[in-house]
């Protein structure tokens, strides 16, 4: 090596690290969003912030400071009883845009375990800015949790005339006569996917997929008791709608999009 090179190096030891206030607050906005963000994310949350980094900075600082996301996939929960009552048609036929709220609603159930207990979320997703309109979280997979779900978000439709569809797939829940009664009492139009087709109601399996990746699986969750997994869950639910920054919706959480643009 070189004189010059041999003390290059030495100077640049010993300068001081011009991002290290940028480390602390990468890690801390990190750790804050469900250690969920990737360095785009990342980059939008920082800008959001007031704080100025390149894309590829973010890159080179999460390498160094080891932040990266762990992945996990498990088998998803099926509700799948038979065909208890005539199917209606595809409707939504996989299109999930939507040009206003409560255009179009998707609804699902997923299964969460903890230790050797399980819980049971029932949601309803707007397709104009992904939005959990209403979500119920039971200790078991009833009708009356996904008819309790269905009614709260009818709730907010009083001061509207919207009427949305509702997709489902074609699990039992929504195929009994209580979830009947409430779409036709309220002038919702129904949509069911195909048999056993999960990308016909995709958009909403997504969400179970993004929230178990970004706040279950590879946390120490293990040890909740039931009642502080349902804060826990609803704690999730109420930072994806209110504050999860969605790089679709300009940067912006679906709760700020609805309210800038619907």
């Amino acid at each position: 090596m070189s004189k010059s090179s041999y003390y290059y190096v030495e100077q640049s030891r010993l300068k001081d690290d011009k991002y290290q206030s940028s480390r602390a607050l990468l890690k801390e906005t990190f750790i804050k969003n469900y250690e969920c963000y990737g360095y785009r994310r990342l980059y939008t949350a920082l800008k959001n912030a007031g704080h100025k980094l390149s894309e590829k900075v973010i890159r080179r600082l999460m390498k160094k400071e080891g932040i990266k996301i762990v992945k996990r996939k498990k088998k998803r929960f099926s509700s799948y009883l038979g065909e208890l009552s005539p199917a209606v048609p595809n409707i939504v036929n996989r299109d999930f845009s939507a040009s206003a709220p409560n255009e179009k609603w998707l609804t699902d159930i997923s299964e969460f375990a903890c230790s050797k207990e399980k819980l049971y979320l029932s949601i309803i997703r707007d397709c104009f800015n992904d939005e959990i309109v209403s979500y119920k979280i039971g200790d078991k997979p009833t009708a009356t949790l996904a008819n309790d779900t269905l009614t709260e978000a009818i709730k907010k439709l009083k001061r509207t005339d919207s009427r949305p569809i509702i997709h489902s797939d074609r699990g039992c829940h929504y195929r009994w006569p209580g979830w009947i009664s409430l779409t036709n009492d309220n002038k919702l139009i129904r949509s069911m996917s195909k048999k056993g087709c999960s990308p016909d109601n995709a958009a909403c399996e997504g969400f179970f997929g993004r929230m178990k990746t970004e706040c279950f699986y590879n946390h120490s969750i293990e040890e909740l008791s039931l009642d502080e997994l349902k804060t826990y869950l609803s704690n999730y639910i109420q930072w994806y709608n209110n504050d999860r920054i969605k790089n679709t919706l300009g940067g912006l959480s679906p709760v700020q999009y609805r309210l800038r643009f619907g």
